[in-house]
């Protein structure tokens, strides 16, 4: 099944389940963000900038280290809470196997807690890289970053989700969700941002642009 008819479904419960008062700011923040005039993220390209982070178990993962391997599908994502990340990173882990025959490599980024990082790989059962981007330098480098507004700080506060705590730290701040498709030379071939996190890039559109790398490298 494709990712997005996946994300149309969850959509869907999000309207059935979810108290009204959650839906209306979620909403506006998404259409205030789609509307604002910002252009979100790195761009087709541009050359992706190196980081270093922990994955759960305390190991430190470099960016250009691993391209050094293959290509990266490398992807932002929310966190464990978000019922569409989960959808995401369980499509993902599935196309696992296709991404390596390419010679590519799969690494997730939160700005959440290495704990809560950990948890999430576990429950899940996800077999790739899952890095803590505490404070979201890393996101702020691809320029995803943002700050949430008062009102939807108070909305996720009132119904029990404090992001300062779940991600330890003392900013109410996320990633939009984003995936970059980076060659072994360090520039970004394809992208996926948008304000939007009900939309994420769909695996077929992973598999092709792989391919697209492979069959260059190969000539």
């Amino acid at each position: 099944m494709a990712v997005k008819k996946l994300f149309d479904q969850a959509k869907e419960a999000f309207i059935v389940k979810a108290p009204e008062e959650v839906q209306v700011q979620v909403f506006r923040h998404i259409k205030e963000q789609q509307e604002s005039g910002i252009v979100f993220g790195l761009k087709e390209g541009d050359e992706a900038p190196n980081f270093t982070l922990a994955n759960p178990l305390g190991e430190q993962v470099n960016l250009y280290d691993e391209l050094a391997k293959g290509p990266v599908v490398l992807t932002f994502y929310r966190g464990s809470w978000c019922p569409f990340c989960n959808i995401q990173l369980r499509a993902y882990q599935q196309l696992l196997p296709d991404i390596k025959k390419l010679g590519g490599q799969l690494i997730a980024v939160s700005l959440q807690s290495p704990d809560n990082s950990l948890s999430h790989k576990e429950k899940e059962e996800l077999t790739f890289q899952v890095l803590s981007d505490l404070n979201g330098r890393v996101a702020d480098s691809y320029r995803i970053l943002y700050e949430l507004p008062d009102y939807l700080q108070n909305t996720y506060t009132k119904f029990g989700m404090d992001l300062t705590e779940f991600n330890q730290t003392d900013r109410w701040i996320l990633p939009l969700t984003a995936t970059f498709i980076i060659d072994k030379k360090g520039v970004i071939r394809r992208t996926h941002v948008d304000p939007d996190f009900m939309t994420r890039m769909e695996p077929r559109e992973i598999i092709d642009q792989l391919k697209k790398i492979y069959e260059q490298h190969e000539r």
